[in-house]
């Protein structure tokens, strides 16, 4: 009914602007873009809805209405109002066609943001195979296919190599995005097999682009020339080289720069785009299609380790909810399945159809069995490495636009794509429910599960603010290990006078950077990140408030705070201390040194005490204290404190009693868990009943003689710190390095 009516309503108003000769904001040219629009944002979306409500990937419902509004069926149906709505003139073409051209490259950025290029460096062997013989299968069967096509689809029948890479291109490649929605949607995403599907696809792609950017230099020749075909090959070579090494760098140093300097909206955003359509001019430039640059430009800003998540939504958001609708709309209206009415061309599509499958799914297959997996793993991988989706639709576009396929060939390709894309999800579905969890699997996903509710795991970029003091050395180095040990992005201020600074700056940088070191040394290969940490310092002589807000804005997930007076005669947390973290919105570290005078003993491990009770604040501080220091000679004990009748409790068989004894058993439980997350293999637990908190705390530090104790609590609304009795009453009965972890 909403179909019906969109169209009617949408006909009536174009034979209006045909009549009157054009009217509205820039005449009947931009009218009719309009229109356009509306009908494949409007359309696609309602048919995209439809399609993840049955379990179908979106896209589906975006080509399938551009199929409804083309000449397969509203063309076909009532063709004077499809003409008014869609004409034929270049001049018309040319505005949605823009647009749509703009879109390929933003699905392609968002396709290389997506692309998790170390989940395929860790899966290895088996994702290689499989990617290999994936794309090599299916893309011999395609050229061979095209040396045997009719002439009469085929743009020139004397040059069949260029339609032959085409159709051999568009079989090989699968859809990562629909691959990763159906793994996702499985909770397969983290499971081995599930990792070894995406990177296949992830690997597929990559290569895919590089192997349509080398036909798009032969289709550009006309033919396969010795000198533009090495200097395709040589170009695109030279491009990911590059890319990857030293452009990695440079794309992070620029979007570092835009996110700390520019204070304009969304100037992150513009960035992104300003790299993308540079490295697409780039790969112009070397006779290299956009596609590319666009693909590789969207990688390297996926891994810039300051991208924060609402950065990537945002995109996200509106290259879902504008561009591909329109895009895929358009590739669907240029598409006609009334070819399809001849026997001849139903057989071929047919054909093609079970060519495409059964290359992919035997390619992929086989590769699974000579990576080393099993027959029925090898069956789920074939299973996910058939949907082709959007990749083949982009690659036909591309091929149609050039010259290098026909209309028939096109429509017959994008058929093909919509098939078996359909027939992937029910069978990759089947797949997966037949295959049971192995035991080395289920540890560690539960490790993941603990690190996606976690509070370390969960940071990108911290900010240190410290003078050069013992708390202010120390500070640095807590930082910086921590920093290291996930390879964040580390800002040091040195807060001092000027005529000090320099030297701060320097000392409390060099501390980050070792403190760097060694965390990076201790960090498990499974939770490092692409980047190494980067250490960035300088010396501040303002007021320390005013400059943490001011860099605060920038975007940190913690701050430290290393001050020589952290707290006041009376008690309370000092002047200075009470200005920083009052202007800091985020988490924040205080660190106090307390007797000790050497920051270089964080080289040699530490007795840390962590008072546990089951909060979060208190589970924040647990998981800070194992990510402080390295596991080879630290010590760390839980403690948890409960009240004489609470151990009665405990001990009776009431249930009241057994629900108490349970909670003390489940957060000393996780507490371990966490440790272990991080290295540690022998944590201490201790428990103290009927007696304060307070006194609990002080008389398990001073047994274990603790280096630091590490308090986890809130912040409590007002201008200065506070964080009440308990903590309070530590802070003055402790001598020793105080650690308090505020969120």
């Amino acid at each position: 009914m909403t179909l019906c009516l969109s169209l009617a309503t949408t006909t009536v108003f174009a034979e209006t602007q045909s009549h009157t000769g054009g009217i509205g904001i820039g005449g009947s040219g931009e009218v009719t873009l309009f229109e356009q629009i509306v009908l494949l944002m409007v359309i696609g979306r309602g048919l995209g809805e439809v399609m993840q409500r049955i379990g179908q990937p979106a896209i589906i419902g975006q080509l399938l209405a551009g199929l409804i509004l083309g000449p397969s069926l509203f063309g076909w149906v009532w063709p004077e109002a499809h003409r008014l709505i869609f004409p034929e003139g270049k001049e018309h073409k040319d505005l949605i066609t823009g647009i749509a051209n703009t879109g390929v490259l933003l699905l392609l950025l968002l396709t290389g943001m997506e692309t998790d290029l170390k989940l395929a460096r860790e899966v290895g062997k088996p994702a290689i195979a499989v990617a290999a013989a994936g794309v090599a299968m299916p893309l011999a069967f395609g050229v061979a296919l095209g040396e045997f096509l009719p002439d009469s689809i085929l743009p020139n029948p004397n040059n069949r190599l260029v339609a032959a890479l085409f159709l051999g291109t568009a079989l090989s490649i699968s859809s990562i995005k629909i691959v990763a929605m159906v793994v996702r949607e499985m909770n397969f995403m983290r499971r081995n097999l599930g990792q070894i599907i995406v990177s296949s696809a992830i690997m597929e792609d990559t290569v895919g682009w590089v192997i349509i950017s080398i036909t798009l230099g032969i289709a550009g020749a006309g033919s396969i020339a010795a000198g533009p075909l090495a200097k395709t090959v040589i170009g695109t070579a030279l491009f990911l080289v590059l890319s990857y090494t030293a452009g990695r760098w440079l794309v992070f140093q620029l979007i570092r720069w835009v996110n700390d300097t520019f204070v304009s909206e969304y100037a992150l955003i513009t960035a992104i785009l300003v790299v993308m359509f540079a490295m697409a001019l780039t790969t112009q430039a070397i006779g290299v299609n956009t596609v590319l640059g666009a693909f590789v430009a969207g990688v390297l800003v996926g891994e810039s380790p300051i991208m924060s998540q609402h950065i990537q939504e945002q995109l996200r958001g509106f290259i879902t909810a504008f561009m591909m609708p329109i895009f895929f709309g358009l590739s669907g209206l240029s598409a006609d399945l009334t070819i399809l009415r001849d026997p001849k061309i139903l057989a071929l599509t047919a054909g093609l159809v079970a060519i495409a499958s059964l290359g992919k799914f035997a390619g992929a297959f086989i590769g699974g069995r000579i990576g080393g997996l099993t027959g029925r793993q090898s069956l789920a991988v074939g299973s996910a490495m058939n949907a082709r989706g959007s990749t083949e639709v982009i690659v036909a576009t591309i091929g149609l636009s050039m010259g290098a396929l026909t209309q028939n060939l096109y429509s017959m390709i994008v058929t093909m794509a919509v098939i078996t894309t359909m027939a992937m999800p029910p069978m990759l579905r089947w797949a997966l429910n037949r295959l049971p969890m192995e035991k080395e699997e289920e540890h560690r996903l539960k490790k993941e599960a603990m690190d996606e509710k976690g509070f370390i795991s969960q940071l990108e970029r911290l900010l240190i603010a410290a003078d050069d003091s013992i708390n202010g050395k120390f500070a640095s180095r807590f930082a910086g290990f921590i920093a290291g040990h996930r390879g964040m992005a580390l800002t040091v201020l040195a807060l001092g006078s000027a005529n000090s600074g320099s030297a701060g700056e320097s000392g409390l940088k060099h501390l980050a950077q070792e403190g760097a070191k060694a965390g990076d040394r201790s960090s498990p290969e499974d939770q490092k990140r692409s980047m190494k940490t980067e250490i960035s310092a300088r010396v501040e002589t303002g007021k320390a408030g005013e400059v943490v807000v001011a860099e605060g804005r920038k975007g940190y997930d913690l701050l430290f705070i290393g001050l020589k007076r952290m707290m006041s005669d009376d008690g309370a947390f000092s002047q200075s201390v009470n200005q920083i973290a009052v202007g800091f919105e985020g988490p924040l570290a205080l660190v106090m040194a307390g007797y000790r005078k050497d920051a270089a003993v964080a080289d040699q491990g530490f007795k840390i005490l962590v008072p546990v009770n089951g909060t979060e604040p208190s589970r924040r501080a647990a998981e800070f204290a194992f990510a402080m220091a390295p596991p080879e000679g630290s010590d760390v004990t839980a403690l948890h404190v409960a009240s004489q009748q609470a151990k009665r409790k405990a001990s009776s068989r009431s249930a009241a009693g057994n629900r108490d004894a349970g909670a003390e058993k489940a957060v000393l439980r996780d507490v371990i868990s966490l440790g272990s997350r991080y290295g540690y293999k022998n944590i201490h637990k201790a428990v103290h009943t009927d007696v304060a908190p307070d006194k609990a705390i002080l008389a398990e530090a001073k047994r274990i003689e603790a280096d630091f104790i590490v308090i986890g609590t809130g912040r409590r609304v007002g201008d200065t710190l506070s964080f009440g009795q308990t903590t309070e009453n530590v802070l003055r009965g402790w001598r020793g390095g105080i650690i308090l972890v505020v969120s």
